[in-house]
């Protein structure tokens, strides 16, 4: 008589061993993305991939299911997630409303280079282009916002999907892949074996000729740059980068939201070329003779709206590297380009020499006068807030936040060391940061998770605090409450003056709110008051929400990096 085994399927005796003749979709799956090294999924649960759920049953302490509760809060944690460990992010939801729901986090890991796996229920396939209840086709949804999409059509393909799907997201520029599975796929048994482990695919080297040639561009310049971003670093690449760049005396910028990604403590580091750009950059960018663009896109953010380099060839020489081929000329064609992963081009980079330490000093010093921050004017000053954070939070700490004027504090000033990390969508996506963060947590519960919330971005994904409580994951949240969308109301003001229309925001009680989850929360009225509210939030134990009296009139972040700017100007005139 056949026995059941552990995993819930049928197994029969052959001399004396227990051989398993089959398995369900949903546990081929299961043991595949086990086998591929997934520890967590991010998730709402459905009825179309009940047999993905049961599997997970049996996997607890392996590959554990976080229970979110609302599909663009677990697509964000598995977006943050990809970007955070270099490994796919993996999210679980169902059809139709889950899955348009979770469409947010996919867009923002494309955007983000991020990798990232959502796999969506989807209807029976007999039952398909019948618009069956929540029925969606997700190629044609999905085709232009993920990197792949793909519906798996026969329970023996879920393996070589899978394993094509991981290659996917993490190869070339990473990214999002949208795995459909429907539900007769699913709960049909197969023979086929799970998958036993990842490939290994080496990531793409440069050419000698190539060396030679971005060499000799170097060697020629008077005003070399070096921009660098994307998410898939490694530690000696990023290292090796670092050491060109200093023995070289290059100054480097980092791409929107990447700065997080080079050492701000370097001598090179010279600022993010990003929202609200420094005119230091700004400067930098447009005065380089020649620039190697190392891991970048090319993105409005990063280029100030393509006005920095000319589209469709730049005046500056432009080295640009990438692992893939398809971001080489796509925006701007190159002097040289080079197909090669980040890690190995700076494996591969030896110092250049030049007459540069004026140009590298320079803009190293106007970066550093961007942090001589005049008073703001508002019951809470960010300026000071943020100098506190850089006092006292350990070099390992993790900054989160989504989209709005608040994000030029995190974005602008704080200094990441080789050890931080910034978990930012250049999608400008809001609702991301507390996501970001909860995941953050669970990927590695010992680190200080720090997340900026406006309190329009907080209520997008305010319902995470329950996901945060439920799994132990609770960062603090520095919530920046001016009682307005204070974005749209700065472009508002400059584009019909006096005219407020739908900006305002009655807001609820966050203190009480954050209560109610279990989290520390209080009122921080005044600057005088964050020191201590801070501490108290770390000790807590429970994670905690600050809610920060901000002015509604305080200043948006281009105003802000003028006062700087002026005062930095005043203090260089001064006799």
């Amino acid at each position: 008589m056949p026995a059941t085994g552990l995993c819930g399927d049928l197994r029969r005796c052959v001399d004396g061993r227990e051989e398993c003749m089959s398995r369900n979709g949903g546990r081929v799956l299961v043991e595949s993305l086990m086998a591929l090294g997934a520890t967590k999924g991010f998730g709402v649960p459905g009825e179309s991939y009940l047999a993905v759920l049961d599997a997970l049953h049996d996997c607890k302490g392996q590959l554990d299911f976080i229970n979110c509760r609302n599909e663009g809060g677990a697509a964000f944690m598995a977006a943050a997630w990809g970007k955070l460990t270099g490994q796919p992010g993996l999210c679980f939801v169902t059809r139709g409303p889950g899955v348009t729901n979770a469409s947010i986090g996919v867009h923002t890991a494309m955007q983000d280079s991020a990798p990232m796996i959502l796999f969506v229920g989807q209807v029976g396939t007999d039952m398909k282009g019948r618009e069956a209840f929540q029925e969606i086709d997700y190629r044609a949804v999905f085709g232009t916002m993920a990197k792949w999409a793909v519906e798996i059509d026969a329970v023996e393909r879920i393996s070589e999907t899978l394993a094509r799907a991981w290659t996917t997201a993490i190869t070339g520029r990473p990214g999002p892949v949208v795995v459909a599975l429907p539900e007769d796929v699913l709960t049909a048994r197969t023979r086929a074996a799970p998958l036993a482990g990842p490939a290994r695919i080496a990531e793409p080297a440069p050419s000698p000729e190539a060396m030679t040639g971005a060499r000799a561009m170097l060697a020629g310049a008077a005003r070399p740059l070096i921009l660098m971003g994307g998410c898939n670093w490694t530690a000696a690449g990023g290292a090796a980068l670092q050491a060109f760049a200093e023995a070289s005396d290059i100054p480097v910028v980092a791409a929107f939201r990447y700065q997080d990604q080079f050492d701000n403590f370097s001598p090179c580091y010279a600022g993010e070329a990003g929202v609200a750009m420094a005119p230091h950059v700004k400067a930098l960018i447009r005065e380089a003779d020649v620039i190697l663009a190392v891991n970048l896109r090319f993105g409005e953010m990063t280029t100030d709206g393509y006005t920095l380099l000319n589209v469709p060839v730049p005046a500056q020489k432009l080295i640009h590297v990438h692992g893939s081929d398809r971001e080489l000329g796509k925006v701007y064609v190159p002097t040289l380009g080079i197909q090669a992963g980040p890690n190995a081009f700076a494996a591969a980079l030896s110092p250049v020499k030049g007459n540069w330490a004026a140009w590298r000093a320079e803009a190293r010093a106007a970066w550093e006068a961007g942090f001589e921050l005049p008073p703001q004017p508002s019951p809470v000053d960010m300026g000071q807030v943020c100098a506190h954070l850089r006092d006292v939070l350990p070099e390992d700490a993790i900054l989160t936040n989504g989209a709005g004027n608040f994000t030029v504090w995190p974005n602008k000033f704080y200094k990441f060391g080789l050890k931080a990390r910034l978990l930012a969508p250049q999608s400008g996506a809001m609702g991301y940061g507390l996501p970001a963060a909860i995941a953050a947590k669970i990927a590695d519960p010992a680190r200080v998770v720090v997340c900026f919330a406006g309190d329009g971005d907080f209520q997008m994904n305010c319902q995470e605090l329950a996901t945060a409580a439920q799994y132990g994951a609770q960062p603090i949240v520095l919530l920046v409450n001016n009682g307005i969308y204070g974005t749209i109301r700065a472009h508002q003001e400059r584009e019909y003056p006096g005219r407020v229309s739908g900006t305002d925001m009655v807001n609820p009680d966050f203190v009480a709110l954050a209560r109610a989850y279990g989290m520390h929360a209080e009122r921080v009225e005044r600057t005088e008051g964050f020191a201590a509210a801070f501490a108290r939030a770390r000790a807590s134990g429970t994670g905690a929400v600050l809610d920060l009296h901000i002015s509604s009139e305080a200043l948006t972040p281009r105003q802000t990096l003028s006062q700087i700017r002026a005062a930095a100007l005043a203090k260089k005139e001064q006799p």
